[in-house]
């Protein structure tokens, strides 16, 4: 996918410290929001200089770290154009940065890795497509949103409701569509359009922002958390993977006794490896949970999100330390 054109040409003239003023218009500004989301999940092609070429990273886990590492710099403010003094106003991008650290661990299971290399002779296949796909086109969704109202927060209010189909540049919309799985993702989540749920999430940045007594920004932070859980949940994940056919299949073959013995356990771990003995440190799904129904699911991240807001409040020291180890894998191949 090729740079976009977001340059514009205006004519000089001979008066000393003349200024020419241009606006950019949503478009630009959604575009640069995209292009953003793009190329960190991309690397640029060796050996091209001239109009330089990207190809997103080929290895699920690799992108699902790099999507961590995201999430826990947004949290952290040390993104793009961040404000450390506003740490803590992205709150769900911590809890997100944990769950995509979860999906690498998933996916560098034996079993759902088993998938890459015999994708025809195992359910796996379908599991590893379905976990790759959610993860990837959360981050193109939810990344440029936050993006944007990092770079100008008065700007994102205008142009809040114009992001979708043709929200962005020409060229952007048509790298869009050359991503993976792309050409069922975006008609599926109807070109990424602003949800209620995204609009009233960042409505609560802007109040976390203004409140300075603990408590009641505390609570702020838990009410943005869920706002953005369930635009994550309900409009993303649930369309993209867990309405799919083939993938809703293989969540409820889980539940078997034989196949849940030996596949990876539903479990989310609140440190920046995979696995961890201790209890207070992690949540796990309830027996009865049923992944594919969104009420059900719903349930379970309601939980995990509570266990992650009293150890936020409680451990804030170790839950952000974890977060900064994770925030380095953009840089690295760990």
């Amino acid at each position: 996918m090729g740079t976009p054109n977001l340059t514009s040409q205006a004519q000089t003239n001979t008066k000393d410290g003349s200024v020419c003023k241009l606006n950019a218009e949503c478009d630009t500004m959604w575009s640069l929001a995209q292009q953003f989301a793009i190329r960190r999940l991309s690397t640029r092609e060796q050996g091209v200089t001239f109009a330089p070429k990207r190809s997103v990273y080929v290895d699920y886990a690799h992108r699902a770290r790099v999507i961590a590492a995201t999430y826990a710099k947004f949290y952290l403010e040390t993104e793009e154009n961040g404000t450390p003094e506003n740490k803590g106003r992205y709150y769900w991008m911590a809890l997100g940065s944990f769950a995509s650290k979860t999906v690498a661990c998933t996916l560098e299971k034996w079993q759902v890795d088993l998938g890459r290399h015999a994708p025809d002779f195992t359910d796996f296949g379908e599991v590893r497509d379905g976990l790759g796909k959610g993860n990837f086109w959360l981050f193109q969704d939810v990344a440029p949103t936050h993006w944007y109202y990092n770079y100008s927060p008065d700007s994102f209010e205008q142009c809040i409701d114009t992001r979708g189909e043709n929200g962005c540049h020409t060229q952007v919309n048509e790298n869009l569509k050359r991503l993976p799985w792309a050409d069922t993702a975006l008609p599926t989540l109807k070109y990424l359009p602003t949800s209620p749920f995204i609009k009233k999430a960042f409505t609560l940045v802007k109040q976390i922002e203004d409140t300075k007594n603990p408590r009641a920004r505390a609570n702020l932070q838990f009410s943005h958390l869920m706002e953005v859980a369930k635009h994550e949940q309900g409009v993303i994940l649930q369309p993209l993977m867990y309405k799919d056919p083939k993938f809703k299949k293989w969540v409820q073959r889980q539940r078997y006794p034989i196949i849940r013995s030996i596949s990876p356990a539903l479990e989310l771990v609140f440190t920046h490896t995979c696995e961890i003995d201790n209890s207070d440190l992690k949540s796990v799904a309830p027996d009865n949970t049923e992944l594919e129904d969104l009420e059900s699911r719903m349930k379970w991240i309601t939980s995990t999100a509570n266990t992650f807001h009293s150890l936020m409040q409680k451990k804030t020291g170790i839950m952000e330390n974890e977060l900064k180890i994770m925030a380095g894998w953009h840089v690295s191949q760990d």
